[in-house]
């Protein structure tokens, strides 16, 4: 049994929205543990982040093919601009600019943002995660356009830092 990244996503999300701290796994072919608050690994295995959430961590300790958690297509890449972060999307699903299609978006290109400050929601099954900025600064790329499908770490904003 092959797990898809978005099976394994999906698993991670289960874990994270629900109040158990540790699910198994485990079929002829594979062991995977996940674990809450960042649990750590006890076997000689080393630990792998299979997708990053506030509070689950997959540790990979059967040996799956490459295509089994990857991403179908890979990640993109903006332009480098010297003292900007780019802000790549924490899980799969649909991109939203705004709280609601009434709302305004969040920011806009030239926008200054603070450290914390929401910048977008991801939907994964009626499941709404919000995007915050990781650094103050202003904001010179918008990757995705409301409502489009995004994989895990496609980058999404790109902010400038501000002095």
């Amino acid at each position: 049994m092959a797990l898809r990244y978005d099976q394994v996503a999906d698993l991670i999300k289960i874990v994270d929205a629900s109040a158990c701290e540790e699910v198994v796994l485990e079929t002829p072919e594979l062991k995977l543990i996940l674990r809450r608050h960042g649990a750590r690994n006890t076997g000689d295995l080393p630990a792998i982040h299979v997708a990053p959430a506030p509070h689950a961590v997959a540790t990979r300790v059967a040996e799956l093919p490459a295509t089994a958690i990857q991403p179908s297509a890979p990640p993109n890449s903006a332009k480098i601009i010297a003292g900007t972060i780019e802000i790549r999307a924490p899980m799969v699903g649909t991109f939203y600019r705004a709280a609601s299609p009434e709302a305004a978006p969040f920011v806009e290109i030239g926008t200054i943002v603070a450290p914390g400050a929401p910048l977008a929601i991801i939907e994964v099954m009626k499941l709404f995660t919000t995007v915050y900025a990781e650094t103050g600064g202003r904001v010179v790329d918008i990757c995705a356009t409301n409502a489009e499908l995004v994989e895990y770490g496609r980058v999404i904003f790109v902010i400038k830092e501000v002095a």
